[in-house]
Protein backbone atom coordinates (compact mmCIF):
# COMPACT_ATOMS: atom_id res chain seq x y z
CA UNK A 1 0.00 0.00 0.00
CA UNK A 2 1.58 3.46 -1.11
CA UNK A 3 -0.46 6.93 0.64
CA UNK A 4 0.55 9.49 -1.82
CA UNK A 5 -1.55 12.32 -0.88
CA UNK A 6 -2.15 15.86 -2.34
CA UNK A 7 -2.95 17.54 0.66
CA UNK A 8 -3.09 17.39 4.23
CA UNK A 9 -4.76 16.69 6.28
CA UNK A 10 -7.80 14.42 4.65
CA UNK A 11 -11.31 13.68 5.08
CA UNK A 12 -11.81 10.24 6.33
CA UNK A 13 -13.20 9.69 2.76
CA UNK A 14 -9.81 11.13 1.54
CA UNK A 15 -7.81 9.35 3.74
CA UNK A 16 -10.32 5.43 3.06
CA UNK A 17 -9.16 6.51 -0.95
CA UNK A 18 -5.17 7.37 -0.08
CA UNK A 19 -4.92 3.93 2.13
CA UNK A 20 -7.50 1.48 0.57
CA UNK A 21 -9.43 0.90 3.58
CA UNK A 22 -13.06 1.74 3.78
CA UNK A 23 -14.62 4.62 6.26
CA UNK A 24 -16.23 1.93 7.91
CA UNK A 25 -12.61 0.30 8.82
CA UNK A 26 -11.19 3.79 9.77
CA UNK A 27 -13.60 4.49 12.17
CA UNK A 28 -13.38 1.04 13.52
CA UNK A 29 -9.77 1.22 14.26
CA UNK A 30 -10.26 4.74 15.93
CA UNK A 31 -13.04 3.74 17.95
CA UNK A 32 -11.29 0.24 18.87
CA UNK A 33 -8.16 1.93 20.02
CA UNK A 34 -5.53 0.85 17.52
CA UNK A 35 -4.80 4.73 16.54
CA UNK A 36 -1.72 5.74 17.97
CA UNK A 37 -3.31 9.30 18.65
CA UNK A 38 -6.83 10.65 18.37
CA UNK A 39 -7.91 11.80 14.96
CA UNK A 40 -7.70 15.33 14.54
CA UNK A 41 -11.01 17.11 14.46
CA UNK A 42 -11.99 20.11 12.30
CA UNK A 43 -14.05 22.91 13.48
CA UNK A 44 -17.16 21.12 11.81
CA UNK A 45 -16.17 18.59 13.90
CA UNK A 46 -14.90 16.31 10.41
CA UNK A 47 -12.19 13.92 10.68
CA UNK A 48 -8.66 15.33 9.57
CA UNK A 49 -6.35 12.32 8.95
CA UNK A 50 -2.57 13.85 9.28
CA UNK A 51 0.25 12.02 7.91
CA UNK A 52 1.39 10.60 10.92
CA UNK A 53 -2.33 9.05 10.89
CA UNK A 54 -1.70 7.62 7.40
CA UNK A 55 1.61 6.22 8.06
CA UNK A 56 0.33 4.36 11.20
CA UNK A 57 -2.92 2.81 9.15
CA UNK A 58 -0.17 1.51 6.89
CA UNK A 59 1.45 0.00 9.66
CA UNK A 60 -2.18 -1.17 11.18
CA UNK A 61 -2.61 -2.60 7.88
CA UNK A 62 0.65 -4.56 7.17
CA UNK A 63 0.76 -6.00 10.80
CA UNK A 64 -3.26 -6.99 9.97
CA UNK A 65 -2.33 -8.21 6.64
CA UNK A 66 -0.07 -10.64 8.18
CA UNK A 67 -2.54 -12.50 10.27
CA UNK A 68 -1.45 -10.63 13.57
CA UNK A 69 -4.81 -10.80 15.72
CA UNK A 70 -6.26 -7.52 16.48
CA UNK A 71 -5.54 -8.17 20.72
CA UNK A 72 -1.87 -8.16 19.46
CA UNK A 73 -2.51 -4.78 17.53
CA UNK A 74 -4.23 -3.13 20.03
CA UNK A 75 -1.25 -4.45 22.78
CA UNK A 76 1.70 -2.99 20.15
CA UNK A 77 -0.79 0.03 20.02
CA UNK A 78 -0.85 0.57 23.71
CA UNK A 79 2.77 0.25 24.53
CA UNK A 80 3.64 2.71 21.35
CA UNK A 81 1.48 5.28 23.34
CA UNK A 82 3.13 4.80 26.58
CA UNK A 83 5.92 5.70 25.29
CA UNK A 84 9.75 5.36 25.71
CA UNK A 85 10.50 2.74 27.69
CA UNK A 86 9.18 -0.14 26.54
CA UNK A 87 10.72 -1.02 23.30
CA UNK A 88 11.84 -4.48 24.83
CA UNK A 89 7.91 -5.23 25.33
CA UNK A 90 7.34 -4.22 21.45
CA UNK A 91 10.19 -6.23 20.40
CA UNK A 92 9.27 -9.40 22.24
CA UNK A 93 5.51 -8.76 20.77
CA UNK A 94 7.34 -8.29 16.67
CA UNK A 95 9.15 -11.41 17.04
CA UNK A 96 7.37 -13.60 18.21
CA UNK A 97 4.76 -11.99 15.41
CA UNK A 98 7.21 -12.59 12.61
CA UNK A 99 7.68 -15.86 13.66
CA UNK A 100 4.58 -17.03 13.15
CA UNK A 101 5.00 -15.17 9.69
CA UNK A 102 7.60 -17.02 9.11
CA UNK A 103 6.31 -20.47 9.66
CA UNK A 104 3.22 -19.50 7.40
CA UNK A 105 5.49 -18.88 4.46
CA UNK A 106 6.97 -22.57 4.93
CA UNK A 107 3.88 -23.87 4.66
CA UNK A 108 2.44 -21.64 2.14
CA UNK A 109 5.93 -22.72 0.34
CA UNK A 110 5.25 -26.22 0.59
CA UNK A 111 1.19 -25.92 -0.84
CA UNK A 112 2.68 -23.95 -3.73
CA UNK A 113 5.66 -26.84 -4.26
CA UNK A 114 2.44 -29.13 -3.84
CA UNK A 115 0.30 -27.38 -6.36
CA UNK A 116 3.23 -26.79 -8.73
CA UNK A 117 4.14 -31.03 -9.03
CA UNK A 118 0.10 -31.27 -10.10
CA UNK A 119 0.72 -28.54 -12.63
CA UNK A 120 3.97 -30.38 -13.94
CA UNK A 121 1.70 -34.00 -13.85
CA UNK A 122 -1.41 -32.52 -15.73
CA UNK A 123 0.97 -30.51 -18.33
CA UNK A 124 3.19 -33.66 -19.19
CA UNK A 125 -0.30 -35.17 -19.98
CA UNK A 126 -1.46 -32.63 -21.63
CA UNK A 127 1.11 -32.39 -23.81
CA UNK A 128 1.57 -36.10 -24.80
CA UNK A 129 -2.14 -36.15 -25.58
Amino acid sequence: MSVATAALPLSIADAALATGLTTHTLRYYERDGLMLWPVERGSSGHRRYTEQDLGWIVMLTRLRGTGMPIREVRAYADLCRAGEGNEAERLALLHAHRDRVLAQLVDVQENLDAIELKIGIYEGRVATA
